[in-house]
């Protein structure tokens, strides 16, 4: 073993305490979080919640699954999430796909509109006015047809499938496979790593997007969590909260003194989080494979 100088070890050390500082930096306020969404509510308001709850119970979590209108908004998020992402990887994929083959008549011309873009958009007014005459106001595809089609993704994809052997897709139309067999059956298999991360980014926009329902969407059934958390979090007295929840909700409430609306935002937010974080072991395997594929060839 390669036996370091004293300013190799000392490089060494500092780089691990900064690494740690910085991973602390960034775990802690979601740890907070689920240590104030654990402690009563009432007890909290005192201040001095750290690191551990002071005043341990449940109750916040009781109130938030007991609430209907929270347990519906988890639901609408997750079918969203499902559907969207789903759809978005679908459509991208196929029209990536086509730009891909060099025999499409003007496709550096589709390029250039695709990127464009990305750079400028008609803005909110316009948008909001598309949608309004589109019928999409207040329904549930709202949250997928807009987001049908990611230029970033769709480079992405494209980027790949021109890193493709020829051979393959010659082989397969020698064997009588169409342009949607090729597709489905060779192409699409082929891109596991960029389609799991893609479809990560994909699903972490829609669980996480509270903008679009806030703007489109009146419907208080329609409305995800995300969008559900960001009222919660603008309520300033509690009575509020109380007025909202279903009957049988009020009168756990009732017993429960010890939630406050800062307990209650704290427990939401952890129970909308969770969710998505827990898909990230399964796919950060591909991370590196999956997003550096655009920097490969072009």
């Amino acid at each position: 073993m390669l036996k370091l100088s004293f300013g190799d070890r000392v490089m060494h050390v500092t780089i691990y305490i900064l690494l740690a500082l910085l991973a602390f930096t960034t775990f802690y306020p979601f740890w907070n979080a689920v240590v104030i969404s654990l402690n009563s509510g009432m007890d909290t308001a005192q201040g001095g919640i750290t690191f551990w709850p002071r005043s341990f119970t449940f109750e916040n979590y009781g109130v938030v699954l007991n609430d209907s209108r929270l347990v519906n908004s988890f639901f609408i998020s997750i079918l969203r999430t499902v559907v969207g992402t789903f759809a978005s990887i679908m459509v991208t994929a196929i029209f990536a796909y086509g730009i891909s083959k060099k025999e499409l008549m003007g496709r550096k011309f589709y390029m250039v509109l695709c990127i464009i873009t990305m750079y400028f958009s008609g803005g909110l007014i316009p948008s909001y006015l598309l949608i309004r005459e589109l019928g999409l106001m207040n329904s549930f595809w709202v949250f997928i047809i807009p987001s049908l089609v990611s230029v970033w993704n769709m480079i992405i994809f494209r980027t790949f499938f021109l890193g493709l052997p020829a051979g393959l897709e010659e082989s397969a139309k020698m064997d009588g496979c169409g342009s949607w067999g090729i597709f489905f059956r060779i192409v699409l298999p082929l891109s596991g790593p960029v389609v799991a991360t893609l479809a990560l980014f994909t699903a972490v926009y829609h669980w996480n997007d509270w903008f679009l329902p806030s703007i489109y969407i009146t419907n208080e059934q329609l409305l995800p969590i995300q969008t559900m958390l960001k009222q919660i979090l603008n309520s300033n007295i509690m009575s509020e909260q109380m007025s909202q929840l279903d009957s049988a909700a009020q009168g756990q409430m009732a017993k429960m003194r010890s939630v406050t609306t800062k307990s209650l935002s704290m427990a939401t937010m952890v129970v909308a989080t969770l969710p998505i974080i827990m898909v990230y072991p399964f796919v950060q395997k591909y991370f590196v494979k999956g997003v550096l594929v655009g920097s490969l060839k072009e």
